[in-house]
């Protein structure tokens, strides 16, 4: 730290910092930067009557609302569905529509679907993954067999299927408050999923010869229509999701009278297909507060594994008010539930599972769904649906409303290690929450991957704090996105970048926008600011259909935080945090007074090389030509410079008395003034945080606004006034900004090893916690 005394005079009592020049700046290599506090209006859409521009939904907002009624049989010998389904469309919307839109998801499967032939494979070393062969050799059989289509008096309509969508073309054409009611007749070959992969499936079980379903995009599903887009048609490629509209549903689903099913909405028959027992243990498990109830047992379950009934029964199911319907079948289900109280409403945490989950399941699942629940209610509005189920799979994690089919298995033995038990919390959080998003704040995911996967991973890293402390979350930490951050440019893309066309997907659409959610709560906002906004945001668009622009206006409407600059940076650029502390002068105000400074000056010269210098050559030479001819003397031999004139006291007594009593304090008070110097190496501009340790072991916190960098987003230097000396200063003590090297972070510089050097220095003991080299490992080296 480099002190430097007497800069700051008498006659300049306040600090005065270089005028900085509000012009564009060029950066070092001569190109012009861009300007991180750039108003975001120039991106999004313009508001109107539909979308307001405080992010609020406009006073003639519409959407379109779609009415299901099924009758499905699963075919448990052939592991097909069958299925029929009507459909009744109301147009809320200001236009006359000739034709009807819907996704046939299924379709993915098929021979030569875009999402095969567009997927790139490559041989490696010599080697290929096993999948991408598969796939190509594969006898399987994908996508819906349409056998009609039909109004409600089995007229035949005219259609057209291109590929994931079928175009359905009206007799007449359906104005504005008008209602459309027609059907469909399908059926497709159930996919193995691991052989065929995919969201949904079943899995087969060869030690008891059993199947378990989990079933979602099983029907042709209505296309979202609204004045962003109009049809959301985009082809599905398998990575962008789903963009629904809200609706009613009935279903009725025949299966083997042995399986136990579960389902989005709410069980219409229990009398038909309940034993008594098993609808006394639910009306028990509904008065459950506090843990699952059992209500068909490991027991009961193993059984019906083994006789396997081949008669059939039908479940029905009714879903008010929900985007999509999926469902869950087998004979080798355990079923618990329990209830939650959220708000004034009971709602029932649910769970299906096979032997081969427990113990894990049995102890940990329905417990997750309600925490999952609950807290999720807190952060954004409380859960409207009867039900949250959480279903047993090998190894996916997919959504549907109240329902979500989740991995973590344990080994046969039934034995698990802590990642297996983890992933599993985890993914079931996961799932359960995207209930919140975007089961009801219903946004496109086939154009926006983060507005669901990055708002429910940020949420879900909340509730995963509250479940334990210190919860090992994989994201959600500023410091965990740091490698991503800084990887090679030609891998990244901004996360406003359609869902198809993502790199580095899971860090992308949930990893960045988790985090830099975090970071907007606990580091920009603050959490009553953050908190209350994203309440809004949740409040504002429950079962609507916002966009970005609806998510950036609101955060800002509700908190008076111009948050332009933020969304600039974290989401339409691949720029990284990367803030260094290049320099720091420490400084100390002169009185003036010269009988304080001049003896001051004396001690400080005495401390000199050049003065300890002088006194060497001196000893070696004890009788200079002046101590020998006193003619050559003069009254500068004999003036002491470090004793006070009178003049000079006289001078500073006539100044002294212009001078306040604040202004004479601060000259007498001995204060530090300590001027630092930033750079932005990363291109992200973040608040600057900073750490100060005084010599007396103290430390204090100081925390700069972000607008510091309005002026100048390259370079910025900061004074900063302290009593105490300073004995260290660090930027980003608590790793909050997510900045991806701080070995530039201290001053002094401190040696701050790299993560390899951690490793190896874990193997070896060569540092310590603090990243300093271990005094004990010298000691055991000598």
């Amino acid at each position: 730290m480099k002190k430097i005394s007497g800069l700051l005079c008498l006659l300049y009592l306040s600090i005065t910092l270089t005028a900085q020049d509000s012009g564009p700046k060029t950066g070092s290599t001569g190109l012009r930067l861009r300007d991180p506090f750039k108003q975001l209006e120039e991106e999004l859409p313009t508001p109107n009557t539909y979308r307001t521009a405080s992010g609020a939904p406009g006073h003639e907002y519409w959407q379109q609302q779609a009415d299901y009624k099924m009758q499905l049989q699963l075919d448990d010998n052939n592991q097909k569905l069958y299925g029929t389904e009507t459909i009744t469309y109301t147009n809320h919307s200001p236009d006359v529509l000739t034709y009807l839109w819907l996704q046939l998801d299924q379709n993915l499967f098929q021979k030569n679907a875009d999402a095969q032939l567009t997927r790139t494979e490559k041989i490696s070393e010599g080697r290929v993954y096993y999948n991408d062969v598969l796939r190509q050799f594969s006898d399987y059989d994908g996508g819906f067999k349409i056998e009609y289509v039909q109004t409600t008096d089995k007229k035949p309509l005219k259609y057209s299927i291109n590929k994931t969508m079928m175009r359905v073309d009206l007799p007449e054409s359906l104005k504005p408050g008008g209602k459309y009611s027609f059907s469909i007749k399908w059926w497709y070959n159930i996919n193995d999923r691991d052989k065929v992969g995919g969201r949904s499936g079943y899995e087969y079980f060869p030690d008891d010869k059993n199947y378990l379903y989990t079933i979602a995009q099983f029907f042709p599903r209505m296309c979202v229509y609204n004045e962003v887009v109009g049809w959301q048609h985009k082809q599905f490629l398998g990575a962008g999701e789903f963009t629904l509209p809200f609706g009613n549903y009935e279903v009725s689903l025949t299966v083997p009278a042995d399986h136990i099913v579960g389902a989005s909405g709410v069980l219409q028959n229990p009398n038909e297909v309940l034993t008594q027992e098993q609808r006394q243990r639910w009306e028990k498990a509904g008065q459950s507060f506090d843990k699952p109830v059992l209500i068909v047992t490991q027991a009961e379950a193993e059984n019906a594994e083994k006789t396997k009934n081949n008669e059939s029964r039908t479940w029905v199911f009714k879903a008010e008010n929900v985007r999509d319907f999926a469902f869950c079948s087998s004979r080798k289900f355990i079923w618990d539930a329990m209830a939650v109280n959220i708000g004034n409403n009971k709602r029932m945490a649910m769970s299906y599972y096979p032997k081969e989950g427990n113990p894990l399941w049995e102890q940990y699942s329905t417990r997750v769904v309600a925490h999952t629940i609950k807290t999720y209610s807190k952060y954004t509005i409380d859960y409207p649906y009867p039900v949250a189920i959480s279903v047993h799979t090998k190894n996916i994690g997919m959504e549907y409303p109240m329902i979500c089919f989740n991995g973590g298995r344990p080994e046969k033995d039934g034995t698990y290690s802590e990642g297996t038990k983890y992933a599993m919390i985890g993914v079931i959080t996961h799932e359960v929450g995207h209930n919140f998003f975007p089961m009801i704040i219903n946004s496109d995911e086939r154009q926006w991957t983060w507005m669901d996967e990055g708002l429910n991973t940020f949420v879900q890293f909340l509730t995963e704090q509250e479940f334990e402390k210190n919860y090992p979350s994989r994201r959600g930490f500023a410091w965990k996105i740091t490698d991503y951050m800084k990887s090679d440019k030609s891998t990244l893309v901004p996360i406003m970048t359609n869902s198809e066309s993502l790199l580095q997907f899971g860090n992308n659409a949930y990893g960045k926008p988790a985090t830099a959610l975090n970071i907007l709560r606990e580091t920009i906002m603050g959490r009553e600011l953050f908190d209350y906004a994203f309440k809004e945001y949740c409040r504002r668009w429950a079962f609507r259909h916002p966009t970005p622009a609806d998510l950036f206006r609101t955060m800002e409407d509700a908190s008076a935080v111009d948050l332009d600059w933020f969304w600039w940076g974290w989401f339409y650029t691949t720029d990284n945090v990367e803030i260094a502390l290049e320099d720091v002068k420490w400084m100390q105000p002169s009185t003036q007074n010269p009988e304080i400074e001049k003896p001051l000056s004396e001690q400080k010269e005495k401390n000199s090389p050049e003065y300890i210098s002088e006194q060497y050559y001196q000893a070696m030479n004890p009788e200079p030509l002046m101590t020998r001819d006193p003619m050559v003397k003069d009254f500068y031999t004999s003036y002491d410079k470090f004793k006070p004139q009178k003049w000079e006291i006289a001078e500073y007594e006539k100044v002294a008395a212009t001078l306040t009593p604040e202004e004479k304090k601060i000259l007498s008070a001995g204060y530090n003034f300590y001027e630092l110097q930033f750079k932005n190496n990363g291109g992200l501009v973040m608040p600057l945080i900073l750490q100060f340790e005084f010599t007396d072991g103290t430390k204090e916190i100081r925390k700069i606004p972000v607008e510091v960098w309005r002026y100048n987003a390259e370079k910025v230097t900061k004074v900063f006034m302290f009593e105490k000396e300073v004995k260290e200063i660090v930027l980003d003590p608590y790793l909050e900004t997510a900045d991806v090297d701080v070995s530039n972070n201290y001053f002094p510089p401190k040696n701050v090893p790299t993560r390899f050097q951690l490793y190896k220095g874990n193997q070896w003991g060569k540092w310590d916690s603090d990243g300093n080299e271990n005094p004990m490992q010298k000691a055991k080296q000598k």
